[in-house]
Formats: C-alpha cells, structure tokens, sequence
C-alpha cells in the first residue's frame, strides 16, 4: 500500500471515529539556516504540522514515533479516543497540535533530495524545532501537555529537560528516560546495519529501494512489538507462524531506506536520566508490561519516577488483548487514567 493512500485512510478513519471534529489543518512552518547540535547547518528546514481546535484553547501537543507523522496519530485507536466530544483531549478544549518530527512525513528528510548527506539529526534537534514551530510559527508561549509515543515518548521526557516550566504536565508513552542501550538498541542497530548490507542500498544511491528495507523492517517489528502472549495466541503453530512472516516479507517496501536509517539512528545519544531532578512539570508515564523494547522487569521507569517532583507511573497489565511495545497505540488501555489525572494538574499562570 502506497504511503500517500495509508495517510489518506488514517484520515478517513480519525474523521469517521470522531465526526464532531473539526477538520484537521496543515500548514509547513519554514526555518532558516537552522543549526543542529553537531554544528551543521540546514539552509531550509521545513517543519510540516498539523492542528485540530482553536489555537485560543490551551495548547496541547501531540508526538509521533519512529517513522510516523502527526497525521498518523489522528487514527481511530489514538486520536479517535482522545480528540472527540467529551474524551481527554477533546479538541474542542484543547488547541492539538501534531508535528511531522524531522526526518518524517512532510517535513525535511533525506529523500528530499540530500540522502546520506542530510545532517544527522537528533532527539534534540527535532525538539528544538518543534519548539520553533510552536514559539515563532504558532505563537504557542505554554503548553498544557505534550504527550508522545514511543520516540513520541522519549521526545516527551526531552521536551521536561530542555524547556522546564513551558509545559504544565507530560505524558510519555512507552519510553523510558534512560541511555538508548542493550536490546533496544542493540536491534535499532541491526537494523540499520541489514539495509546498509544490502547490495542494492549502493551507499544510499539506490535507485530503487533495497529488499533490506522490507527484511529489515519485519525483523524489528515482530522482534520488538506485538507481545508474548498476544502472539502466542495469534501464532501458536508453526503454520501460523509461517503465514505471518511470509506477509511481513511480502509486503512492499514502506518509507524510504535513508529516511529509515535516520529516523531509527536520531535515538543514539538519548538520555533522560541525568537530569531527571531538571524537571518541574507534573509527569505520567505510561507503559505496557510486555513492552519489548521497555522491559519493565528492569525496574528502570519505577525507579526515575522517584526523582522527580511530581511523578506518576501507570504499568499496563500484559494480557492477549495487549501489543507490548504497540499497546500505548491504543489510548482506550489509558485513555481514562490520563483525563483523571490531568484533571489533578495545577495550571502553571504564563505571562502575555
């Protein structure tokens, strides 16, 4: 399925999940000569978003994971239980803006012409241009929530520790704030690695794109999303198993190889923990216990929770009716925890 007709059904699908909605609104804000953390310089750097509500209502703010868009979060299992009359983010009280991060959907990326000359951007590149779009595009001055899932997520905890005080609360989504290592990374490199071996990435000079891509892309997604018991249930033969895989490989290419190497490479340097103490907004994380990529077994969540001021941590039970690392996809797992718990949260008075 092309990419252009899976964003157009993840429309279709928001606006059919929450008719009451408002039409959703695009527009690209433009930075010049923006300047990344490596000292690189982007002459044009475009930051596509999108918004839902009155830009009058508090400011909510809205991010996707890797290789996702800000479209994306607007389907029927996320923004369709959160953005409609009523639910926790109700647009209709809330000013819900959703960024194409760096690096994906219509923003700037690779493809766009640079390839793997494009600057290797981070976490803090990516947040940092958001908060340009939201201070210099939209005028946004505070932030009732930023809210993300999975790179969304640690996007999330990036957001407390680089702008504290400019947001009221956060919500991570399946994340942690810790070093990117072991198994998470461990197969985020993998994966880099098995497009770049594929003769046909031609040092990212393809000129279509490498079958690495499609392997590569299953192999993280079935090692690291979709859940023990959930699968268990869905594949409990080898037949079964089979028939799941063989779809997987069969599947076209999705996204682009250089854009795909990017996007899972921009979480290298990512690290919460050093400055956990930093953070002054009221924070809930989210995460599911049979998230692979976030095991909860390490206690490292539980753990962070204590440093900070005003934290609160919901584990997710693991059951066949959850995806492990996918479960956060899924607001209906959390939706009614996070609405009571916002509700709790002071509003932090901004000056004009």
């Amino acid at each position: 399925m092309k990419v252009a007709l899976r964003g157009a059904l993840v429309m279709a699908l928001a606006l059919a999940a929450a008719p009451a909605i408002a039409a959703p609104r695009e527009d690209d804000f433009t930075i010049h000569d923006f300047r990344f953390h490596d000292g690189s310089v982007l002459p044009v750097l475009r930051q596509h978003y999108t918004t839902l509500g009155d830009p009058k209502n508090p400011a909510v703010l809205v991010l996707h994971g890797t290789g996702g868009t800000g479209n994306g979060m607007l389907g029927a299992s996320f923004g369709g239980e959160l953005f409609g009359p009523g639910q926790p983010l109700d647009a209709a009280r809330y000013f819900i803006i959703l960024p194409d991060s760096i690096g994906a959907g219509k923003s700037s990326k690779p493809s766009d012409g640079l390839r793997m000359k494009f600057p290797r951007y981070n976490y803090d590149d990516m947040v940092a241009a958001q908060h340009r779009l939201l201070t210099e595009g939209l005028g946004v001055r505070h932030l009732r929530l930023v809210i993300g899932n999975s790179m969304g997520g640690m996007m999330s905890w990036t957001w407390t520790e680089s702008f504290p005080g400019f947001m009221d609360a956060a919500a991570p989504l399946a994340s942690q704030p810790t070093a990117m290592a072991a198994r998470n990374w461990m197969l985020r490199r993998m994966m880099i690695e098995t497009i770049k071996a594929d003769p046909q990435w031609k040092g990212g000079n393809y000129t279509v794109q490498p079958h690495g891509l499609t392997i590569a892309r299953a192999f993280f997604g079935l090692a690291t999303s979709g859940g023990d018991l959930a699968w268990q249930e869905r594949a409990p033969t080898r037949a079964a198993t089979d028939a799941i895989v063989d779809g997987e490989l069969k599947e076209p290419p999705r996204g682009d190889a250089n854009d795909t190497i990017y996007q899972f490479d921009a979480s290298r340097d990512y690290d919460a923990a050093p400055k956990l103490e930093s953070i002054t907004a009221w924070v809930l994380a989210i995460n599911s216990a049979d998230d692979e990529r976030n095991p909860a077994i390490t206690g490292t969540t539980e753990r962070a929770m204590k440093r900070l001021a005003h934290g609160d941590y919901y584990l997710i039970p693991a059951s066949t009716a959850t995806r492990g690392h996918g479960t956060t996809g899924n607001a209906a797992f959390w939706k009614d925890r996070l609405g009571a718990w916002l509700a709790k949260v002071p509003s932090i008075a901004v000056g004009p």
